[in-house]
C-alpha cells in the first residue's frame, strides 16, 4: 500500500509514522486513518520493529484533530462507525506489543491527543498545545479521549479540559502529567529517537511483558495487577533475552538481544 496522508520509515529496528497532510494541520480523515490502521499492521508483523515513534509533518501540528468537513457530513449512524473505526485504531496503536512514543510538535487537538495519549508516553516540543475541543463543536471526543484522558491527569481536571475545550501548553500537559519531557521544538525528534534507540536495545519479550502488565494492571486492583505481573515475569524467564541478560550480567559484558517474541 502506497501512502499519501502519512510516511512510514524504520531504521535500526525504530519505526517512524508521521502524520503528513500539513496543510490541513495534519487533520484526521478517513484516509489517513486507513493508513494509519496499515502502518500499525506493518509495525505489528515486522520482528525485527522493537519502537515505534509518532509525529507530524511541518512545524505547527502533530494532528490538529478530525477533518471538519467530512465530520460535518455525519448522522449518528455515521458518526458512530466513525467514532468505532477511530477508536479500534487507537485501540489497536495502545495494543501494539512494542512501545510507541508520541512526538508531539504543535497542535494535538480532538483525535491528536486522543493518538497521543494512546501511546506509551509523549515528549512534546515546547510549542505543542493539547486539548480536546470537541465541546466547542456540540461535541464529545469520540475516539477515546473520555476515558483516557481521566486516567492520565484525573478525573477533575480531565472534566476541566472537556467541559471547556480549552487549550493548554506543553508546560501545563506537563505538570498535569500528559507529557513526560518538554523540548526545543529543533531538538524533539532526536530526543524522542535517542529514546527509542535506548528502549530497542532492550529484550523484546520483557518490554512486551512490561507494557501489558501495566496496561492490564491499570484497569485491575493491586492484587491482581500483582498476579498479573508474576506470571509476566515467569513468561519472560522462560525467554532466551533473560538466559542472554543474566549470563551477561555474570560474565560482565553487555548483553545482546535477539528481540524474539518466542
Amino acid at each position: 500500500m502506497s501512502y499519501e496522508n502519512i510516511q512510514f520509515a524504520v531504521t535500526d529496528g525504530i519505526a517512524t509514522v508521521t502524520f503528513n497532510r500539513p496543510k490541513a494541520l495534519n487533520a484526521l480523515n478517513h484516509a489517513l486513518l486507513e493508513e494509519l490502521a496499515h502502518a500499525l499492521d506493518r509495525v505489528a508483523g515486522d520482528e525485527e520493529i522493537r519502537a515505534l515513534v509518532l509525529t507530524g509533518a511541518g512545524e505547527k501540528a502533530f494532528v490538529a484533530g478530525a477533518d471538519i468537513s467530512e465530520l460535518a457530513k455525519c448522522d449518528a449512524l455515521s458518526g458512530k462507525r466513525f467514532a468505532a473505526k477511530g477508536q479500534a485504531i487507537i485501540g489497536r496503536l495502545q495494543s501494539l506489543a512494542i512501545p510507541v512514543i508520541a512526538a508531539v510538535n504543535g497542535f494535538a487537538l480532538g483525535g491528536g491527543s486522543e493518538i497521543a495519549l494512546a501511546c506509551d508516553f509523549i515528549y512534546a516540543s515546547e510549542n505543542a498545545r493539547f486539548g480536546l475541543p470537541e465541546i466547542t463543536l456540540g461535541l464529545i471526543p469520540g475516539f477515546g479521549g473520555t476515558q483516557r484522558l481521566p486516567r492520565v491527569v484525573g478525573p477533575a481536571m480531565a472534566r476541566e479540559l472537556i467541559y471547556t475545550g480549552r487549550m493548554i501548553t506543553a508546560e501545563e500537559a506537563l505538570q498535569a502529567g500528559m507529557v513526560n519531557k518538554v523540548c526545543a521544538p529543533d531538538a524533539l525528534m532526536e530526543t524522542a529517537m535517542e529514546t527509542a534507540r535506548t528502549i530497542a536495545a532492550k529484550g523484546k519479550v520483557a518490554l512486551r511483558a512490561a507494557k501489558e502488565a501495566i496496561n492490564a494492571g491499570l484497569d485491575t486492583d493491586l492484587a491482581t495487577g500483582c498476579g498479573i505481573e508474576r506470571d509476566a515475569f515467569a513468561l519472560c524467564m522462560a525467554s532466551e533475552d533473560a538466559r542472554e541478560g543474566t549470563t551477561a550480567f555474570l560474565e560482565k559484558r553487555k548483553p545482546v538481544f535477539k528481540g524474539k517474541l518466542a
